[in-house]
């Protein structure tokens, strides 16, 4: 009995489950007329930005702005990256998306102009296109007939536990409004069809080049009151016509899958690994030249993705001049970039810039810009993010809690909730009240509070260099 309860109170545990800073984003938020409502799918103000942002998402639907970049730059916490994350889930699963932070680029065992390739082929898709024998029927019967086992006696024909699919065969009618036919079975066909537990009155797909069995749903013709259905059981008509038809099939891979299978021993297992390592240009040529015969012959279609470069300043000439040439190409997905920098220096020179950008790369943006948050919409975005981390708060500390967020920042005010919620669970709450705010407030410092406890303090840090203070050597003397 112990160990029973030492089981149940294991099984007891509390699911962990991982919030991300944006995992409120639903869209950008816009209604038909691509105007920007004030508050929805977790996108709050930057009205003007959001309507911007609409209109390129038109454009990539479109497919007329391949090529083309766009920046999103504006003061840190503004929402940049939530724009961002708003096209992305916005455009669905069918155009690709790719995103990477610029610093990652110098953390790579790959050369800086490798990581980008890879990840502009990441954002452009291919949609092949092929035709497929299909049997498309409703299930009438299916009988198998199982071997008759080794040490069988009186010619039983039970099968061993141990017997494998292999050595099975059977036979399965199918039917449609005009026909029915009956086809054997090979011991792999059986298996397949096990694994998709087909019954008779199923209505099913079987593909002949791979003996891919797909299940269609249950026929309505052989549904009755009293059969015992689970609540996703999908009712479909039997198929009319010929058994065997002809479908053209669609597959959506990107570029930089195609190159990882070709530029690999393994194959596709390569693309599960993780580590691709750089791939040769020869192999990218050969895809390109294929893909593009795909295109005449209508064989595929190229879908262009976007490309999501998050702190581009942190990129240096070398790769402004990369990505300068790769936009020109043919087969270029849209390039959304996003900086929170002012006039600065262009990593890798001394010259200054608007965002730390070369002034030719700066001339093929289209330029977005962000907003710092009203008090109001601060309030709303924190609501947003209570519902999200699922923490229930009082009306008086949501209303301390928007007034710390004008205050510092609301990156701070959004930290702040899971950190409250904990210090009223510790007092045994269940709604987080100002004092669990005020709390939390006195032991996390913001940036303005850590500046001036610093300031006071400085002479006890090492390496103290404040303009007007005594330099090191003083320091360390006194």
């Amino acid at each position: 009995m112990a160990e029973l309860k030492r089981l149940s109170e294991s099984r007891d545990l509390t699911r962990i489950e991982r919030i991300g800073a944006h995992s409120h984003i639903r869209g950008l938020g816009l209604d038909s007329s691509m105007e920007a409502r004030d508050t929805s799918e977790g996108m709050v103000g930057q009205l003007h930005a959001r309507r911007a942002s609409g209109l390129i998402l038109q454009l990539i639907r479109q497919g007329k702005i391949a090529g083309r970049a766009v920046l999103l730059a504006g003061q840190p916490g503004t929402g940049k990256t939530a724009l961002a994350m708003g096209i992305a889930k916005s455009l669905g699963a069918e155009t690709p998306f790719a995103s990477v932070a610029a610093s990652e680029l110098f953390s790579l065992d790959l050369s800086k102009t490798e990581a980008l390739t890879q990840a502009f082929r990441r954002a452009i898709g291919v949609r092949i296109k092929e035709e497929a024998e299909i049997i498309e029927g409703e299930v009438v019967e299916i009988s198998i007939d199982r071997p008759l086992s080794a040490s069988g006696v009186g010619g039983s024909s039970v099968a061993p536990s141990g017997a494998t699919a292999a050595g099975k065969s059977g036979r399965l009618t199918l039917k449609t409004t005009d026909m029915e036919t009956v086809y054997e079975l090979g011991g792999k066909m059986i298996e397949a069809l096990g694994k998709e537990k087909v019954q008779s009155g199923d209505v099913i797909a079987l593909d002949k080049a791979s003996g891919k069995v797909t299940k269609l749903g249950r026929s309505i013709g052989r549904s009755r009151d009293y059969d015992a259905v689970g609540p996703h059981t999908k009712f479909v008509k039997c198929p009319d016509g010929e058994l065997q038809k002809r479908k053209e099939v669609v597959h959506c891979v990107t570029l930089h899958e195609i190159d990882v299978i070709n530029s690999r021993t393994q194959g596709f297992l390569a693309l599960f690994t993780g580590d691709t390592g750089e791939i040769r240009a020869e192999v990218r040529e050969q895809i390109d030249t294929k893909v593009a015969e795909w295109r005449e012959e209508g064989k595929a279609d190229i879908v262009p993705g976007v490309l999501f470069i998050d702190e581009v300043h942190m990129l240096d000439i070398e790769c402004f001049s990369f990505l300068n040439r790769a936009l020109e190409n043919d087969m270029a997905p849209i390039l959304v970039i996003a900086t929170n920098r002012g006039i600065t220096s262009i990593r890798g020179t001394n010259y200054r810039s608007p965002h730390g950008i070369p002034p030719d790369f700066l001339d093929r943006l289209l330029i977005i810009t962000t907003h710092p948050y009203t008090e109001d919409e601060i309030r709303k975005i924190l609501d947003i993010r209570c519902d999200e981390e699922d923490v229930e708060m009082s009306a008086d500390a949501k209303v301390l809690l928007t007034k710390i967020g004008v205050e510092t920042s609301l990156r701070y005010a959004i930290n702040l909730i899971t950190s409250a919620a904990l210090a009223c669970q510790r007092r045994k709450g269940k709604v987080v009240e100002m004092e669990d705010i005020s709390r939390v407030y006195q032991l996390f410092l913001d940036v303005k509070r850590s500046t001036q406890y610093l300031m006071e303090y400085q002479s006890q840090y090492m390496f103290n260099e404040v303009p007007g203070q005594a330099d090191g050597e003083d320091a360390m003397q006194s």
